[in-house]
């Protein structure tokens, strides 16, 4: 035993029991006993375990501090010399601490003082114990951020909703008032874009609120800015009106290849910090060529923005002092967006401002190839007007109120509706001689699915009658399983013009309408 170099000892007037040494050399921490003359009396196979140098019985305490300090065993979160000072002034004190090994062990010291002026100490590795709470810090974190992202959702919904919102009460309240039909029936318009509006935005936001998950995929298209930019001027037009402010768009010829909601997320929040911001004068959107790209400028004559905040105005809820001030100021959303939706889409944004004078924020999107753009809902609903005059449509809609508005709506393009509010009645409705040449069903009905609702309705005719599904329920799970049944569907709220293109499809041009096949699971026409 006495052979051993780092066997447990105490000198020889402090000598224990063998029994008592035993005892202590297999306890699971480093035990370490200081004398009252701060040399070492006793210390563990543990303790000595511990350490890459030797500690033999005798060592002074203050040199064991210099030695560890110098040693690079411990990663230490200050110089040197000045931890070893402050640890050596620890001595004879009640207190615990962490050190941190090179190795990435953590090990609790805790130190307590003896009756006899001497010192204990005792080290315990807790590198298990510090992971785990290190872990459970990181998921407490990330449900925090996960809380605050959901109400950074909400915030945001309540930012961009408010605009053609505004519009909206302000145009209602024109068409209250307003004596002349022709003038009624431009307002009702410009009302009918507000709520076409408002709809996509929170289909939009949706979207935004899967950003910080990574979830959003770009849908690119290629089309002209003549029909976007109209959207915008109806959206804003009223407002830059109500404060004596001439909002203009000008249009090019050409067409940009981009996400077109995403891309109009962008402008309308450029154009409305522009018309907020702006008391004089007015706000033009034009589009200068710029290479291979289309820049869009959207040019105020506001009071601009400080050199020292051209940076800041991007960042999250950010807002200038002047704005902080102001009770109606917003949230600092908007241009946050427009950074964060500019990145995901790949396209440079820009800001150049004089204070005093106004600001030019742009954004720079792809041209694109005009024989590839897309043709406007607009276009083909006129194209299609009256052909679905005395075409018989079974509906099926669980919601009365919903199923009344449907089939007026229906009954007004001409076609003979047979509406059921179920799976029963829209059998029994076929059983009685009804022949479909479309089937228009809700998703989520009491107690089938709009999927099972068209299989017995086709099992019921003997024939796959053309058909498709409106849901309220945007899932990814639930869209992939009805288009896996070979049924395009619509998420509600369904706009006119998008349910008539679909059912123009579905009953002239099916070839038009892809979906995966139900057999194969490839990509195919519908049956």
């Amino acid at each position: 035993m006495a052979d051993d170099p780092i066997a447990p000892r105490l000198q020889p007037d402090r000598d224990p029991s063998p029994a008592i040494w035993a005892g202590l050399d297999v306890v699971p921490l480093g035990v370490a006993i200081w004398a009252a003359d701060r040399t070492l009396a006793y210390a563990n196979r543990r303790f000595h375990q511990a350490f890459e140098f030797s500690v033999p019985l005798g060592t002074g305490f203050d040199d064991f501090i210099v030695t560890l300090a110098a040693s690079h065993e411990c990663v230490l979160p200050i110089a040197p010399e000045e931890w070893a000072r402050q640890e050596i002034a620890t001595f004879g004190r009640d207190g615990e601490s962490d050190y941190l090994f090179a190795t990435g062990d953590i090990v609790n010291v805790a130190k307590s003082a003896t009756a006899d002026g001497g010192m204990a100490v005792t080290l315990q590795d807790v590198t298990g114990i510090k992971r785990n709470e290190r872990a459970l810090r990181e998921a407490k974190e990330a449900a925090e951020a996960t809380d605050e992202a959901k109400s950074r959702f909400l915030r945001a919904a309540n930012h961009d909703l408010r605009q053609p919102l505004a519009s909206l009460k302000i145009l209602i309240y024109s068409c209250m008032r307003e004596q002349d039909e022709a003038h009624r029936a431009d307002i009702l318009h410009a009302m009918d874009v507000a709520t076409s509006i408002m709809e996509d935005l929170l289909g939009a936001l949706l979207q935004i609120g899967q950003l910080d998950a990574g979830r959003i995929q770009p849908k690119l298209s290629t089309f002209q800015l003549s029909q976007l930019f109209e959207r915008l001027d109806i959206q804003f037009r009223h407002q830059a009106e109500e404060k004596g402010l001439r909002l203009r768009f000008v249009a090019p010829r050409g067409t940009v290849t981009t996400d077109r909601a995403l891309l109009e997320r962008i402008l309308s929040n450029f154009v409305a910090n522009a018309v907020r911001f702006t008391e004089v004068g007015g706000v033009v959107v034009g589009c200068r060529k710029s290479g291979r790209n289309l820049r869009i400028d959207v040019v105020d004559t506001g009071r601009g923005v400080a050199p020292e905040e051209r940076e800041l105005v991007f960042d999250e809820f950010y807002r200038s002092p002047e704005d902080r001030r102001s009770p109606k100021s917003g949230l600092g959303l908007g241009l946050n967006i427009v950074k964060r939706l500019a990145d995901l889409l790949g396209h440079p944004i820009g800001l150049r401002s004089e204070p005093g004078r106004g600001s030019i924020f742009s954004v720079s999107v792809p041209l694109g190839n005009v024989w590839h753009s897309d043709v406007g809902e607009a276009e083909i609903s006129e194209a299609v007007a009256g052909e679905f005059v005395g075409t018989p449509v079974l509906l099926v809609e669980d919601d009365d109120i919903l199923r009344g508005t449907m089939k007026r709506l229906l009954e007004r393009w001409g076609i003979e509706v047979n509406a059921a509010a179920d799976e029963s009645e829209a059998v029994r409705a076929v059983e009685e001689g009804f022949r479909p040449r479309l089937i228009v069903a809700d998703y989520n009905l009491k107690s089938r699915t709009g999927v099972d609702v068209v299989t017995s309705v086709r099992s019921a005719l003997g024939r796959d009658v053309p058909a498709m599904i409106v849901t309220a329920d945007a899932e990814p799970k639930v869209i992939e399983s009805i288009r896996s049944a070979g049924i395009p569907v619509l998420v509600k709220p369904v706009s006119p013009p998008r349910l008539r293109v679909l059912m123009h499809n579905l009953l002239f041009e099916p070839s038009l309408v892809r979906l995966p096949d139900r057999k194969a699971g490839a990509e195919g026409p519908p049956s």
